[in-house]
């Protein structure tokens, strides 16, 4: 009965001193911190996929909610079907009646880049300008590779069916039940902190919305604009030249330059008027842009500093390619929301204590 009693002896696991006891506790946290990370890393692209598709359903309730104002009768699954078929119709629309002409312009765009880039070289040797152990041709292929690499980015966002497909159904999934996904997510956080969570999900929600209402209102204007004034300049490739400046407004800080140069160097292969011309059009569009929609949606939503954003392109572009790209300044967005929940939440129990 003693034998049995006694309590039982120590094992070769178990630590008796507190000291070890508590860095072995530190030791475990920041092992688990390096295996979350390395986690994330391994299922980056999954990840991507995710918060694409969160992103996306935000916009697409973003639009169901624009139609409930017009008709707020209307039961919400109706509006978001109505809100897709559009969304479907203004693509096959694009696709026919608009693609050959565009695919054919796209084909003819590097020819003329070359042009472009052989006579920059030629003014620089009149006016002087000695350019010694370069290789011009070599500066035109990587520039030439640099718009091949746009124009494959861009095509990406529509060639990668398979991503783009996944982030599709994701996004109808999350816009059709948002509140079961949120309550789902809640689930997994301790009972103190749901509350908290539910506030933070609806202010992302909106700011979300609010964000790529702009960025599509802006893409919409700056494309439209841009096609319109060079077409009725006579200028060639106006239709490409629109749909790339409206898809690179999607990128804050990057799209705007990229679109510009290609702009201002297709206007130059007509002439000095009518590059100048393009010149101008690039100004008015971002001044606009620049000036009236995004101060516009700035006040709505998150207030995100320029080279902020430009920075989190940066690094997101690089590590997780074009879809790291695009979702940047959302994703920063996100965290910025949450860093300032947690902080009013802190304030609140200093206040409470």
């Amino acid at each position: 009965m003693d034998e049995q009693a006694a309590p039982a002896s120590t094992g070769p696991t178990d630590i008796t001193d507190g000291l070890i006891r508590r860095e072995a506790k530190k030791a475990a946290v920041w092992l688990g911190m390096a295996g979350l990370f390395a986690l994330v890393v391994l299922l980056a692209q999954p990840i991507m996929v995710i918060i694409g598709g969160i992103v996306f359903a935000a916009l697409i309730d973003g639009g169901q909610r624009l139609i409930a104002r017009v008709a707020p009768w209307m039961p919400r699954g109706i509006r978001i079907a109505l809100l897709l078929l559009f969304t479907f119709a203004f693509l096959i629309w694009v696709v026919i009646f608009a693609g050959g002409q565009i695919a054919a312009q796209a084909s003819q765009l590097p020819d003329v880049i070359q042009t472009q880039l052989n006579n920059l070289s030629q003014l620089a040797q009149r006016l002087g300008i000695t350019m010694r152990d370069v290789n011009l041709q070599q500066i035109a292929g990587q520039v030439l590779g640099s718009v091949g690499q746009v124009t494959r980015a861009l095509g990406g966002i529509f060639g990668g069916f398979t991503t783009a497909f996944l982030i599709f159904i994701l996004s109808i999934y999350f816009v059709l039940e948002p509140d079961l996904y949120r309550r789902g997510f809640a689930w997994m956080l301790p009972v103190e902190s749901r509350e908290h969570w539910e506030g933070t999900a609806q202010r992302m929600g909106k700011a979300l919305r609010l964000l790529l209402a702009g960025r599509m209102l802006g893409m919409t204007v700056e494309g439209i604009a841009t096609w319109a004034l060079l077409a009725w300049w006579g200028v060639p490739m106006a239709a490409l030249l629109g749909l790339l400046t409206g898809l690179l407004a999607f990128l804050p800080n990057i799209g705007a330059p990229i679109s510009g140069l290609l702009m201002i160097m297709v206007g130059f292969s007509g002439g000095t008027d009518m590059g100048l011309f393009c010149i101008a059009v690039y100004l008015v569009v971002q001044t606009v842009d620049g000036n009236i929609i995004v101060p516009m949606v700035a006040k709505r939503t998150v207030d995100l500093a320029p080279a902020l954003v430009l920075g989190a392109q940066l690094m997101f572009g690089l590590l997780f390619g074009i879809l790291g790209l695009m979702l940047a300044d959302p994703i920063i967005a996100m965290i910025k929301i949450a860093l300032e929940r947690q902080a009013e939440r802190n304030d609140a129990n200093r206040s409470e204590g």
